[in-house]
């Protein structure tokens, strides 16, 4: 029985990456065949994006994995009496499911990014992984697909057979699209792991270790990328904090009111 709690409404599911890798383990070895399984890796801006747009949040509600990718999430966790001692970063997430991959002949499928950060990454596995199997990757255009286009994407992955398909599209394009694609493509497990593509091939570079652990990581990637992350991270921050203490607020409310 996995323990789950929730943020805002938005399910999360208390594992390490350990834990992780051994549902992973678990659906592939016995596949639902009527639909792939699929993880969202969640975040701060996860959450208060699923606020904004009730598709997000059910998205996020109805995956079959929601792990904290953010520190304040485990910190929530935590407050919650759950046992999180570290968040499930995306990045680690992949690398330590792709050496379990290696050792056990699973078949990984890359989806999302540029052709050139698709590429990087690809050749950066492949010496680090010289066994994994790999059966392809495909960098999708920067628009929406049209309709003939989903079914030759689809098509091209069944063909191939995979066992993990991973998903670098950015939050919530990969969300949207792993809901979207998981009951046509006959693939166990599906993972959106955001910018791990762009980690993985040295695109981008990442946070020091003492800054993901204290939860720090969104200043170093603001300082990196300050006009595409502004919004983000000043805004979204702001208003998780603003949503949470509503919230409490709220409740202690209710409470004292049960209480008169």
């Amino acid at each position: 029985m996995i323990n789950s709690f929730k943020v805002l409404d938005v399910k999360l599911d208390a594992l390490e990456i350990v834990e992780v890798i051994k549902e992973i383990e678990q659906w592939i070895n016995h596949p639902n065949p009527q639909a792939g399984k699929y993880i969202c890796v969640t975040n701060v801006n996860s959450v208060v994006e699923a606020q904004k747009d009730p598709y997000l949040k059910q998205i996020a509600n109805e995956s079959d994995l929601s792990v904290c990718d953010g520190m304040p999430l485990v910190w929530l966790g935590r407050l919650k009496g759950l046992e999180l001692k570290k968040r499930v970063y995306g990045l680690n997430l992949m690398k330590n499911t792709l050496e379990l991959s290696q050792k056990k002949g699973y078949a990984n499928y890359f989806y999302g990014s540029s052709e050139k950060v698709l590429n990087n990454m690809i050749n950066k596995i492949k010496k680090e992984y010289p066994n994994l199997k790999i059966t392809g990757y495909f960098s999708p255009p920067f628009r929406d697909l049209s309709k003939t286009e989903k079914q030759a994407i689809t098509e091209n992955i069944n063909s191939l057979k995979p066992d993990i398909i991973w998903v670098g599209l950015g939050y919530p394009k990969q969300e949207k699209w792993m809901y979207e694609f998981r009951d046509h493509i006959r693939c166990p497990v599906l993972i959106g792991v955001g910018a791990a593509f762009d980690f993985f091939s040295g695109n981008k570079k990442q946070a020091p270790v003492w800054m993901q652990n204290t939860g720090l990581e969104w200043l170093f990637r603001l300082l990196q990328e300050p006009k595409r992350l502004w919004r983000r991270y000043l805004i979204n921050n702001t208003m998780f904090i603003i949503l949470l203490i509503k919230q409490g607020l709220t409740h202690l409310f209710f409470k004292r009111r049960e209480l008169r």
